[in-house]
């Protein structure tokens, strides 16, 4: 019985399917989209989420079965590294399927498949950003409290020139009282 044997035949023989898809998932690795046809995307889905998934769990055991299946160590480390930290929240679905049209040549239906952006939490973010220019005036505020340092030290400088006038003031002060007696 065949129970959980699935895959796409591709009309390829084993060896030749599995250096496609190893060659298809550097690319994609390397590139984030690659175009090809729809069925040869589908099978490479499978691979390229196992993939990911054996990325963030991320040790020496999953990186071996990564390289055994990807068969380049630098897409390998690109998993690893770079990709797989990227979906650390997410449960599957790292990659997407766009359909485009049919080939000229045959009619094979073509599609990108690509690796999918975490875009979804980055739109939350923007709706607070929204309820944000409420606490603008909070930012011109902060602004305007450096010019309020800039007079300070024209401030000082009046206080400077203050003792010099202390100094002539008494000198007036004393030319007052002396009018007064008199």
């Amino acid at each position: 019985m065949r129970h959980k044997k699935h895959s796409f035949k591709i009309g390829k023989s084993g060896a030749h399917r599995k250096a496609m898809l190893a060659n298809m998932l550097t690319s994609l690795f390397e590139h984030g989209r690659i175009k090809t046809t729809v069925v040869k995307a589908k099978e490479l889905r499978r691979w390229a989420d196992k993939m990911i998934t054996c990325g963030k769990i991320g040790d020496l055991h999953n990186r071996r079965k990564a390289i055994a299946v990807v068969r380049d160590i630098e897409a390998v480390r690109t998993i690893f590294d770079e990709i797989a930290p990227k979906f650390k929240d997410r449960n599957g679905g790292y990659t997407r399927i766009v359909r485009l049209n049919t080939r000229k040549g045959d009619g094979a239906e073509l599609c990108f498949i690509e690796l999918v952006e975490e875009e979804i939490k980055s739109k939350a973010p923007k709706a607070k950003a929204e309820e944000a220019p409420a606490e603008e005036p909070k930012v011109e505020e902060t602004v305007e409290a450096p010019a309020e340092t800039e007079e300070a030290p024209a401030e000082e400088a009046k206080a400077e020139e203050t003792p010099a006038d202390a100094e002539e003031a008494p000198a007036e002060e004393t030319k007052a009282e002396d009018k007064k007696e008199d």
